[in-house]
């Protein structure tokens, strides 16, 4: 739990948290910084703060900032950052920095892992033994191979371009969608996520939420994945419009979904329960003990910069 703001605290710098820290984090960073949670700082600490320290994904809405005259950065432990009011921040001159490339690795890992575990229905195929249906019924169904499908990733960043090459691997032929071509990619490129969606046989999300992205997949696009397409997102639940899924996955529109990330975390669509054509995942495809401590030293870096009046690690471009 975060420390209150005692007379004793001595130099260290005052960073004001949104949430509590993270048990890694506390151990880490405890006794280098006072730490006060944003609800609980009293005029002022809220007249004192310059760094505003976001565990987790809790909103940073242009209220909150209203809160903080003297509020200097905004530092994420996330990749993504819209749960934060990027205008806000701007027209206020608050800097934001973000998780970097801690997660990369480790989420490019889990989608390729969904990828096959919706493929060759690992996740059913288990539950089917677990419950001694091989033994009276017989073999599990035959399942479709992972290698040399044709795969469209939605957002060729640092995470999309490593599920790229390790699908590439399996020899699956990858194109992509973003903002516009990526001049250094082999890949073949596709200007609308439909087109993309119909010359694909799955499809990873794996791009930042924005206005702009926000329901990128729609109906339409899973109409164009087929009905033996995959969806799989890593991203974030709002990159898809989640009743349409539903209903698509319900009515057989596209073969099946691997989902890390919900509209409405926690909450999951209780439909996609007993659908043995789709694997669920508690948005966990980031975080392993690895990430976690990568994180930590990005965190940590960007306020040793920060205090210290040098470049910030992961600075987000607002």
């Amino acid at each position: 739990m975060p420390q209150p703001a005692h007379a004793d605290s001595g130099d260290r710098p005052l960073v004001l948290l949104s949430q509590p820290l993270f048990p890694e984090f506390a151990a880490a960073l405890e006794g280098r910084y006072r730490f006060v949670l944003a609800a609980e700082a009293d005029a002022a600490t809220a007249a004192e703060a310059r760094v505003l320290l976001v565990p987790g994904l809790e909103a940073v809405t242009a209220e909150l900032l209203d809160r903080f005259p003297a509020l200097e950065l905004v530092s994420a432990t996330s990749v993504g950052v819209d749960h934060v009011d990027l205008h806000a921040c701007r027209r206020r001159g608050v800097a934001v920095t973000n998780a970097g490339a801690a997660f990369s690795v480790d989420s490019a890992d889990y989608a390729v892992g969904l990828v096959v575990a919706v493929l060759r229905r690992v996740a059913a195929a288990e539950a089917y033994v677990r419950r001694g249906r091989w033994a009276t019924d017989g073999d599990y169904p035959l399942t479709t191979k992972v290698s040399g499908k044709r795969v469209g990733i939605v957002g060729l960043g640092r995470i999309g371009m490593l599920v790229a090459r390790r699908l590439a691997a399996f020899g699956c032929a990858v194109s992509y969608h973003s903002r516009s071509p990526k001049q250094s990619s082999p890949y073949k490129f596709f200007a609308a996520v439909c087109d993309l969606a119909a010359d694909s046989d799955v499809l990873v999300l794996s791009c930042a939420l924005t206005e702009e992205t926000r329901h990128i997949v729609n109906r339409e696009v899973m109409e164009a994945l087929g009905r033996d397409g995959v969806l799989v997102n890593v991203g974030r639940g709002g990159l898809v419009d989640e009743p349409e899924l539903v209903r698509c996955l319900r009515e057989g529109v596209i073969g099946g979904a691997g989902l890390d990330v919900y509209e409405n975390e926690p909450d999951v669509p209780p439909e996609l329960f007993g659908m043995d054509n789709v694997v669920l995942s508690d948005h966990r495809a980031v975080l392993t003990p690895e990430s976690v401590r990568g994180v930590l030293d990005i965190v940590s870096g960007n306020l040793e910069a920060f205090y210290a009046g040098g470049s910030l690690l992961s600075p987000v471009t607002l």
